[in-house]
């Protein structure tokens, strides 16, 4: 496969991916996760289409000649080829609360962009991509309530969507054949908007109100990995890796609008009342901006074979340090938040090992894993009468399939996801969600010096 090829492969990929993101947003139906309503929205994680299949972690001490990855700039000292990753995710949510009360929402988008390439064939190496940092989906109906002082009743509707984005850079190095050492640039950037819009039984008598909050941010930070590859550890042509990686603190800064409509109150407003007041609307600006904290994470991969490889990683990050400096209210939840934890383990068999010349489902990877989370969102951040050190956690189990291709270093992944979050104790919200991933892998030889005959 030529290299015009591969880029164009790439290109219409790419422009496939986008075109099926913007339709499935377009159909997105239904109030998606309350949870993505605090902080920055969901956080994402992914590093890899073979990672995420294997417990959905970064993988830190995962090596592979078939992958670019985000975990650990370390291993891009591991490149012999120009490899070239674009996928898609599809994802639905099911919400339930404790009375039996459901919504729903289905939605797809990019996933990631990655490009690597070898500088010095497995010594020397760079990578580059895209994907998202974090999502914000909601809707939230509240109960009607009645206005002090009125017989008539008001209705509070909350509304989300937005996001940040991540581009990285960067390079690995090995240093003989025990250690390897990278660094990343990481720019993250995106919009997160939400809306609050408050209608009334009595529409003669009061008018709608909508208070829009519309946050730009922008930011860079840095990581550092580092990655021991050790052989012949338990027993003859066997491999242990052992990865860890630090992210530096972040300071996004950015600009906030406001537009509120004055026909309530806004002191009452922004307590969640509906007393009823008049007014024109008033539209605000600001700048400001909030910190996001460092990110810690250690990662072991064992293959006692070529046909096995085994994986654990686990993830820290001290979100209870996060903290807003906008004048006006900060984002929900921002300084109340929990720290992060993440641990995920998963498992690779590929029957055929280094066999090329074997049958097709022998050189396909099976791909099974799990994953726990303590995500940043107390909950007495989403409900004040919550009992204290109720947490909301995420468990879910993951897997999938990498099929080869005539294509030399080309494959293609298909992931599936099946979790849940939250709990309907306490008057919470739990949510199941199921996710669906195509990835495409593309690889092939550049910068090769050709030899006269």
């Amino acid at each position: 496969m030529s290299r015009t090829t591969a880029l164009g492969i790439l290109g219409v990929l790419l422009g496939l991916s986008l075109g099926a993101s913007q339709s499935a947003q377009a159909q997105t139906r239904g109030a998606g996760s309350i949870y993505s309503r605090f902080g920055l929205g969901e956080l994402h994680t992914f590093s890899s289409s073979q990672a995420q299949a294997m417990g959905g972690g970064g993988a830190r001490a995962l090596r592979s000649l078939n992958y670019t990855t985000f975990a650990n700039p370390a291993l891009w000292s591991d490149q012999e080829l120009t490899r070239l990753n674009i996928g898609g995710r599809y994802r639905r949510v099911n919400a339930q609360d404790a009375s039996g009360q459901t919504s729903r929402l289905s939605s797809g988008r990019l996933q990631s962009v990655q490009f690597s390439f070898p500088l010095y064939a497995g010594k020397l190496g760079v990578g580059v991509g895209f994907r998202p940092y974090s999502r914000t989906e909601y809707r939230v109906l509240a109960q009607p309530q009645t206005v002090p002082g009125d017989s008539a009743l008001y209705q509070i509707d909350y509304r989300g969507e937005g996001g940040l984005r991540q581009i990285s850079g960067g390079l690995g190095y090995r240093f003989g054949d025990v250690l390897s050492l990278g660094v990343r640039g990481d720019v993250i950037f995106g919009i997160l908007e939400s809306q609050r819009r408050t209608t009334f039984s009595n529409r003669a008598r009061f008018a709608p109100t909508v208070l829009s909050t519309r946050t730009r941010l922008a930011g860079f930070t840095g990581t550092a990995g580092g990655l021991l590859s050790l052989s012949d550890v338990f027993r003859s042509e066997d491999a242990l890796s052992i990865g860890a990686t630090f992210t530096l603190p972040a300071r996004l800064s950015g600009e906030r609008a406001r537009t509120i409509g004055a026909t309530l109150d806004r002191d009452t407003l922004a307590l969640g009342s509906g007393a009823p007041a008049t007014g024109d609307e008033e539209n605000r600006a600001e700048e400001g901006g909030l910190t996001i904290p460092l990110s810690a994470a250690l990662g072991l991969s064992y293959k006692p074979s070529d046909r096995w490889t085994l994986i654990a990683d686990g993830l820290y990050e001290p979100w209870s340090n996060a903290d807003s400096d906008f004048e006006s209210a900060p984002l929900p939840g921002i300084d109340a938040l929990r720290d992060r934890l993440r641990f995920s383990v998963g498992a690779e068999l590929l029957p055929a090992g280094n066999n090329r010349n074997a049958t097709f489902f022998s050189r396909t990877a099976y791909r099974l894993g799990a994953y726990y989370e303590q995500t940043y969102v107390d909950a007495q951040t989403v409900f004040d009468d919550a009992p204290e050190g109720t947490g909301i956690n995420a468990l879910a189990a993951t897997g999938g399939v990498s099929l080869p291709t005539p294509l030399y270093g080309t494959r293609i992944d298909v992931g599936v996801e099946v979790g849940t979050r939250g709990t309907t104790d306490a008057d919470l919200i739990r949510d199941v969600f199921y996710g669906l991933s195509l990835n495409v892998n593309l690889g092939e030889r550049w910068f090769q010096r050709r030899k006269l005959r």
